[in-house]
């Protein structure tokens, strides 16, 4: 759904106006129809990051490619009034008088709206929404968003971009003051992030201030394509002038108000210590996973999976030879282990994207036996922004633009090869590119859907599906030469298994960060500035690290309650239609999806 965590940090999953090709709606679908068009407008008024995200900044949303959206107080207050008033108005259509995709596409919406309008009822801090509890971050921020934002998805093909370009680098500054005035508001209702979270922003933000303006990515990215694109002007001169005299001086600001939080931040890791903190993570939970499981149960599934993948995997290492130490410790062995491992120097790691890019050149050739609909949109790999990396995850996806002009981009983080051996890499790439993120949210994007529902970001769905793809590269056949690949798709299961224990650890049961990163590296072997990594994006971001195995759980529930449905009748190409197709969606709605699936085909 339209979610202010997306809205406000760079606007990727909105998307919007109404879709071509959809069948003949009726008098109340028309009228629903119509009210998405209103929202996506309403909500892109409101994000100008968001528009340049879809490639919408031109004819009549060219103004706003040189803007940011608001970060203050005023703008939550004024979204939280805005998501009232479309569940208002949502809730005026007759759902009784819907069918098919158009009954799909209100249930949708409507929980999203619903699932925010709780939150904004119930709690009064955490502007981000549900499972973002802290405005400012490692993982959280316009420090660490924008500058990969202006210098990736900003694009500069003629002096007017440029400009523009200018003009978003003169409000960057605004922006910081503006959470500056969030994050303020926040710390006086004690929603203080804890010492260790605070000590790894400041160190990415210090490495950020400390590069000249000159220098500075924010300056060399228009200094760059402006040269390369031959615009005329002192772009760099002036870009360099912008990032000394408005944003390092805001950047400033922000580094004091956390150094001043610093004597008050407390070592406990989970959001149970904040104000009405348990039920703020049960709001996050649900709101992620789109479910309402109970911490005990998240904990118990979690911790069975992990029984299961252990033994699995000592089985494959078994049989190649790996036998001595515990599971945890032998993947330990193979992280350490120099064949496994590309160099560590910029040549190492350029080699590393090239054959990333040879595995999915051949992956796409094999979805035709598994998938009738495919993405037109392109992939690349790239490498997370150096100064960055230090708290960013291993992969990432970030969507391609509407009008296609840019592709979807798989990050991976490389700050050391170490942390991604070989073995490892298979699956991150099927999970970040195809058949993961890159083709179901492509396909949604293209797909006859309204504009609103083509970037719908439930994340139990859309992480769920991509852990269903690291499976389906299983089914695929991709690892039958591969066994060390296999325990990688095996520790990476092991690993969203690791999760639902540590997110509910973390959260409900009042882990330490200390006891949460000792069980995650006994367990998965990986080095310990991972298990850091890990750990600490998790106490950020509340309930989403459970979304992976319980959205991947629902898929293959879904697949085969199908599959016994319909026997010989079932196809998993029309499977896979069915549930993407459809978009992402809350997972009981994808329940009465597969449900449809199955009722047509067997007729």
């Amino acid at each position: 759904m339209l979610d202010r965590r997306s809205v406000l940090l760079s606007g990727s999953a909105l998307l919007g106006l109404a879709a071509a090709g959809i069948a003949k709606p009726s008098s109340e679908a028309a009228k629903m129809n119509a009210l998405f068009d209103a929202f996506m407008s309403e909500a892109l008024d409101r994000s100008p990051e968001g528009v340049t995200s879809l490639g919408l900044d031109n004819g009549a949303r060219a103004y706003q490619k040189a803007m940011l959206g608001s970060r203050s107080l005023a703008q939550t207050a004024a979204f939280k009034a805005l998501n009232t008033s479309q569940l208002a108005r949502l809730k005026d259509i007759n759902r009784s008088a819907l069918a098919g995709l158009d009954a799909v596409n209100y249930d949708a919406v409507l929980y999203g709206l619903e699932q925010t309008d709780y939150t904004d009822r119930h709690f009064d801090y955490g502007a981000l929404g549900a499972g973002a509890p802290y405005l400012i971050s490692q993982l959280t921020g316009s420090y660490q968003s924008i500058p990969d934002f202006l210098d990736s998805q900003h694009q500069i093909a003629n002096k007017s971009d440029a400009d523009d370009y200018l003009a978003r680098l003169t409000a960057f500054g605004t922006v910081l003051d503006e959470e500056c005035e969030a994050t303020r508001h926040d710390f006086g209702l004690g929603v203080v992030p804890p010492d260790f979270i605070i000590a790894r922003a400041l160190d990415q933000m210090t490495k950020l201030r400390s590069i000249p303006a000159d220098k500075a990515p924010l300056t060399n990215s228009v200094a760059r394509r402006t040269q390369a694109k031959k615009i005329r002007g002192d772009y760099a001169g002036q870009a360099a002038r912008i990032v000394g005299e408005f944003v390092y001086p805001a950047l400033d600001r922000q580094i004091e108000l956390l150094r001043s939080a610093q004597p008050k931040a407390v070592h406990d890791a989970g959001v149970w210590r904040l104000k009405d903190g348990a039920a703020y993570y049960r709001a996050s939970f649900t709101s992620q996973t789109t479910t309402s499981m109970k911490p005990e149960e998240v904990h118990k599934l979690g911790l069975d999976i992990v029984n299961d993948c252990t033994a699995q995997i000592d089985a494959i290492m078994k049989a190649n030879g790996l036998t001595k130490g515990t599971v945890g410790q032998r993947l330990k062995a193979m992280f350490a282990d120099p064949k496994f491992r590309y160099p560590n120097t910029d040549a190492g790691k350029d080699k590393l994207i090239r054959d990333l890019n040879l595995r999915v050149q051949q992956i796409r050739a094999l979805l035709p036996k598994y998938f009738k609909a495919v993405p037109k949109a392109n992939l690349v790999i790239k490498r997370v922004p150096k100064y960055i990396e230090a708290g960013a995850p291993g992969g990432y996806y970030q969507p391609a633009s509407l009008d296609g002009k840019r592709p979807g981009t798989y990050y991976i983080n490389l700050r050391d090869t170490a942390e991604v051996p070989s073995w490892t890499l298979p699956t991150l790439t099927y999970h970040e590119g195809i058949p993961g993120h890159h083709l179901q949210i492509s396909i949604a994007q293209e797909a006859p859907l309204p504009l609103i529902r083509k970037v719908s970001g439930y994340t139990s769905y859309v992480e769920g599906w991509a852990l269903y793809s690291e499976q389906l590269a299983v089914e695929m056949g991709l690892y039958k030469n591969d066994p060390w690949g296999h325990v990688g798709q095996l520790h990476d299961a092991m690993l969203r298994a690791v999760r639902l224990v540590l997110d509910s650890g973390l959260h409900a049961m009042r882990w330490s960060r200390e006891r949460a990163i000792q069980y995650y590296s006994d367990t998965l072997g990986d080095p310990q500035s991972v298990a850091t990594t890990e750990v600490e994006r998790y106490c950020v971001w509340p309930g989403q690290a459970s979304c992976y195995m319980i959205g991947k759980i629902d898929f293959l529930r879904q697949r085969d309650k199908a599959r016994k449905a319909l026997g010989a009748r079932f196809d998993l190409h029309k499977f896979h239609d069915a549930v993407l197709l459809s978009g992402a969606l809350p997972l009981a709605v994808l329940d009465k999806v597969v449900d449809d699936y199955i009722a047509k085909n067997k007729a």
